[in-house]
């Protein structure tokens, strides 16, 4: 059974920094294209950031330069290093994972019709 745990989430000020996780299990993330959506109140769930097999990566235009993601193979594990937090970031963070090796960059990457799998979520929380 797949199974998407994230944690990490918090209150911060903003400017301030979060590291989210999402540790997996019954799936072989590391060869798959695995992304970090988040939905705030009254408005769509929207794609962060995502990074597929091969380690390449790609973001929202309102995270380049502040969100990185990464993966740790050994542990299962997902990251979400957030900097320069703002307010606007606030929201329910999830994880996903999709069926396919390689995001589509430039394409459908955002999509979350594109995974099949998700985590419960974690709040991430930004007051000015």
């Amino acid at each position: 059974q797949v199974q998407l745990v994230e944690s990490g989430g918090g209150s911060v000020q903003a400017g301030g920094s979060l590291r989210l996780s999402c540790a997996t299990s019954g799936y072989t993330y590391s060869s798959h294209c695995m992304g970090w959506f988040r939905q705030a109140p009254g408005k769509e769930r929207e794609g962060v950031a995502a990074i597929d097999s091969d380690g390449s990566t790609g973001y929202a235009d309102s995270v380049k330069g502040r969100f990185t993601i990464s993966k740790d193979n050994a542990k299962n594990t997902l990251y979400l290093q957030m900097n320069s937090l703002k307010p606007e970031d606030t929201a329910m963070y999830y994880c996903a994972a999709s069926s396919y090796p390689l995001c589509v960059f430039g394409g459908t990457w955002s999509d979350r019709n594109e995974y099949n799998y998700w985590g419960q979520g974690t709040q991430v929380t930004v007051s000015s």
